[in-house]
């Protein structure tokens, strides 16, 4: 069901390790080829290319682009009270931790009379794209949105893809939580055709108000799938992105008292998000991973989205790694740098520490990954892919950009006159030096 690759009696460098680790492969060049078409008919066709893609790619015409107010307010009216009761607590959960993301301001006085201050300011508007193909994701809806709400951006848009069996809404779910998050802005729309939208705004008649449909965002954030990210990837320089998301990746660090009926459950809860999801355990122990392969067929035959968990877990990107101790099975996932990384040993929280690559952290056998999905506090919009190395989660940094504030007195400019000209003259650029001897 499962591939082993067996490290034992070798340490390959970390080159090696990421030659043999599993990976999903996601061919976003191929896929930029194919959304390239679709951005530029949105750009110069506005509402009509939107409501002709999204026939074509989701089976139905939207009558509403824009979801009108009322129905977005409605549907939270409608929520199941055990479902609207979990997302709240999600929603102040995840609010808390965000909260205390907040960057903030400095003053510096280099010198008297010279000062330096940086500022923390909110984007203008932010898009923010929910998927809806083979599940949907209200808990996507809060992370995004919490999120750019606690960084103080004001201006927020939520795309998710009209559903036939919705009569070309979103799924109603996604509807109540914008609407319990207060944010009533939200277009029946899905795939690059949405990041088009977001990025170039749109033009044309929707029934509210007459209005131009959209303005651009200045910032697209959000996890779909392939054309999703290439159309992200296309759109990148005009607006801000987050990551380019492929995948989703799970991967456990464990040792012999790991529990494998734990451990292949978690395997099994990232395998049912998508047939290219990634499922990998490290482990020291040949007795816990037969376990786990034992455990594995149970639950694989008894889930209910047994078909695409089974695919996951047989692909390539998916294996049972076996290292001689925990410190090689930290050089395995340090290199692999997961989405989720679960570590399941004696003194875990002692390794996770050592952890230097990883998207979140769960720690101990009761931080399972499908926490973090909903409830943790943390937010679930991650690198896959290795982009853990150089990239963090979506949080309110997304959100904010620095700004510096110059403020020199005349004393304190003339103490570094000669120095600025100096440097100026160096680099064969005298107008920067005349700008500051006019002055004088």
């Amino acid at each position: 069901m499962i591939s082993r690759i067996d490290l034992r009696g070798r340490r390959p460098s970390r080159r090696d390790l990421l030659a043999e680790l599993p990976r999903a492969e996601l061919d976003v060049e191929h896929a930029a080829a194919v959304v390239a078409p679709i951005l530029e008919d949105v750009r110069t066709r506005g509402a009509a290319a939107l409501r002709d893609l999204a026939e074509r790619f989701d089976g139905v015409r939207p009558v509403h682009l824009r979801v009108p107010a009322d129905v977005v307010a409605s549907a939270a009216d409608e929520l199941d009270p055990q479902v609207r009761a979990a997302l709240e607590e999600t929603i102040v959960r995840v609010r808390r931790v965000h909260a205390a993301q907040r960057p903030q301001d400095f003053t510096v006085e280099v010198a008297p009379g010279a000062q330096v201050r940086q500022r923390w300011l909110p984007v203008r508007r932010v898009g923010l794209y929910v998927p809806g193909g083979l599940a949907v994701y209200p808990s996507s809806v809060v992370m995004n949105v919490v999120a750019a709400q606690e960084a103080g951006v004001t201006s927020l848009a939520v795309v998710s893809p009209p559903q036939q069996d919705r009569d070309g809404l979103p799924d109603p779910v996604v509807l109540a939580t914008c609407a319990l998050l207060g944010v009533d802005e939200v277009y029946a729309a899905g795939g690059a055709q949405a990041v088009a939208m977001l990025a170039y705004g749109a033009d044309g008649s929707d029934d509210v108000d007459g209005a131009t449909l959209c303005e651009p965002v200045d910032v697209i954030t959000g996890p779909g799938n392939v054309y999703v990210a290439a159309a992200k990837r296309l759109v990148r320089g005009l607006v801000g992105i987050d990551s380019e998301a492929g995948p989703t990746e799970i991967a456990i660090l464990a040792d012999a008292t790991a529990d494998p009926v734990h451990v292949a459950a978690d395997l099994v809860s990232q395998a049912e998000h998508d047939p290219l999801a990634a499922a990998v355990l490290v482990t020291t122990s040949v007795e816990l991973a037969a376990a786990v392969e034992t455990a594995l067929v149970e639950r694989v035959d008894a889930t209910a989205n047994r078909d695409r968990v089974l695919t996951a877990l047989r692909g390539s990107q998916s294996a049972i790694v076996l290292v001689d101790d925990l410190d090689a099975g930290l050089d395995v996932v340090n290199a692999y740098g997961a989405e989720h990384l679960e570590i399941q040993t004696v003194d875990a929280s002692a390794w996770a520490d050592r952890v230097t690559s990883a998207g979140a952290i769960f720690v101990g056998p009761w931080s399972p990954v499908s926490l973090g999905d909903y409830m943790a506090g943390s937010n679930h919009v991650l690198p896959t892919g290795g982009c853990a190395h150089f990239a963090s989660g979506l949080g309110v940094h997304s959100f904010v950009r620095a700004v510096q504030v110059i403020e020199y007195d005349a004393d304190a400019l003339a103490e570094v006159a000669d120095r600025v000209v100096a440097l100026a003259d160096a680099e064969g650029l005298p107008a920067h030096g005349e700008a500051v001897r006019a002055r004088f």
